[in-house]
């Protein structure tokens, strides 16, 4: 079959795409930037890539007419976008009206459980819309809702890890006894494979869900008992959904809007009472504790495919990044490093594409810390996200508070983009000339205004010394940190 395949770069569309090739079916990946698909897929002979924004229904006219199947995974959980609603709305609508045009006959939709449309915070009531403008296509739809998805790099499955690790006392708020049903991210996987032209499926509304219902502070316990971890959890009525949300986003990684979509998703029940998907797709249901065990192994052993923060910053639909490829040369200021190699090329590669995350930055990793944790504060993303994988970098990843705009190994060149907070823009290049045998690093700031200004020259002294021993680190083989 002829599967279009939207949301491909995200946490869902990024595992399911190998099961869709591996049953046999050609795959159709919309994306908006082409640089930030799965390498070790591109060049696949059933991986057709199409350049497209569900934002611009003009490029959509290049989605083909013998589509069979859609998916649809496009949403902003995280977005800081106040019509953030409109935007996934005016998406959705252009979805129909591009797939109206083909032969679909059916489109699948993962939304999120409803037990109550009253009260429902403001992203469930647009995942509700969204689904509502899917049924409107000419294709039969069907709508899977699950609660939150256990699995190595999934925005739940990260901040239940960071809470349980980090925090051996809780006092947390009182939503932590509200009902939830966790589903493994296999058993996701294994019901958006299972619904593919089952004519029992077809206009249907799903709910899925694993075997266990928790409350939020019983998956807190299970995890530390998982982890061999001892945790006192102290429920109080006191913090305020607003309180809730800083407390969430200063102990974990998650960004404050997604911190406070969280929040105000978890004030409602989310278990499972719309049945039937067991009588179309068999599987094993996995448990909450063998889900968190299946994650770990997975980050044992560095094969994350897919995480929450491979979504830009701002989490919204309109991706900027692509825009940001190119560094500025006018109205900057830079600080550029050379450093003649003695022919370590593979060593300083290697220290290149290992920077950030628990390999640090090279040099006074305690001031890089401080800035992380100083973002925080402000409101940005911190260094808590760290990165994916210890050794490897691709286009599109997070990197602490980077994003990763541009990774080419082969020559030996990566940009960063600056997603902290800033009185500007900030880039960090760096590039291996194997010709003039030399090590270029080069910071690119674009300040806003005065503010901005006084911010770079302020920090000249101390970036004068971390830049300058961090070139020479990178092409050292002995790395001070």
């Amino acid at each position: 079959m002829k599967i279009l395949l939207t949301g491909v770069t995200g946490y869902i569309g990024k595992r399911l795409l190998p099961f869709l090739l591996k049953n046999g079916h050609e795959v159709v990946c919309i994306v908006r930037d082409t640089r930030r698909f799965n390498d070790n897929f591109a060049h696949n002979e059933k991986v057709h890539l199409v350049k497209a924004d569900l934002l611009d229904e003009s490029t959509l006219i290049n989605i083909p007419k013998d589509i069979d199947i859609a998916y649809y995974f496009v949403h902003s959980m995280g977005s800081s976008n106040s019509d953030f609603s409109d935007l996934e709305a005016k998406a959705a609508n252009n979805f129909v009206t591009a797939i109206n045009t083909t032969k679909v006959s059916q489109v699948i939709y993962l939304s999120g459980i409803i037990n109550k449309k009253e009260n429902l915070s403001e992203h469930l009531k647009s995942r509700l819309n969204v689904e509502k403008i899917l049924q409107n296509a000419n294709a039969n739809f069907t709508i899977l809702r699950a609660a939150i998805i256990i699995g190595s790099g999934s925005a739940s499955f990260e901040i239940i890890r960071d809470l349980g690790e980090k925090l051996p006392i809780m006092i947390t708020p009182k939503w932590l006894k509200t009902k939830c049903q966790p589903i493994a991210i296999k058993n996701v996987i294994e019901y958006l494979l299972g619904v593919i032209d089952k004519k029992e499926a077809f206009n249907k509304i799903f709910d899925i869900g694993g075997p266990d219902i928790l409350t939020y502070k019983e998956m807190l316990l299970e995890y530390a008992k998982v982890r061999n971890l001892k945790r006192l959890i102290i429920t109080v009525p006191v913090l305020t959904p607003r309180l809730s949300s800083y407390w969430l986003y200063f102990v974990t990684s998650t960004n404050f809007s997604l911190a406070r979509s969280l929040v105000n998703s978890m004030k409602n029940e989310v278990v499972c009472n719309i049945f039937g998907i067991e009588n179309i797709v068999d599987t094993k249901l996995i448990g909450y504790s063998e889900a968190i065990e299946r994650a770990f192994k997975v980050i044992d052993s560095n094969q994350v495919p897919s995480s929450w923060i491979d979504a830009t910053n701002s989490a919204t639909l309109q991706n900027v990044l692509i825009d940001k490829i190119e560094v500025p040369k006018f109205g900057c200021l830079v600080d550029e490093r050379k450093i003649k190699l003695n022919n370590n090329f593979e060593s300083t590669l290697q220290n290149i594409w290992e920077i950030g995350g628990e390999n640090g930055w090279y040099f006074w990793n305690w001031a890089w810390s401080l800035r992380g944790i100083g973002d925080k504060i402000f409101g940005g993303v911190g260094l808590r996200r760290g990165r994916k994988n210890p050794k490897e970098i691709h286009t599109g990843d997070a990197l602490d508070f980077w994003r990763v705009i541009s990774a080419n190994k082969a020559i030996g060149h990566l940009v960063l983009y600056a997603e902290m907070k800033l009185p500007g823009e900030a880039w960090l290049e760096f590039d291996i000339n194997r010709e003039k045998n030399i090590f270029i690093q080069r910071a690119t700031f674009r300040p806003s205004g005065l503010l901005g200004r006084l911010y770079w020259f302020s920090l000249l002294p101390i970036h004068n010394i971390i830049f300058k021993n961090m070139a020479k680190n990178i092409t050292s083989t002995k790395k001070e940190q």
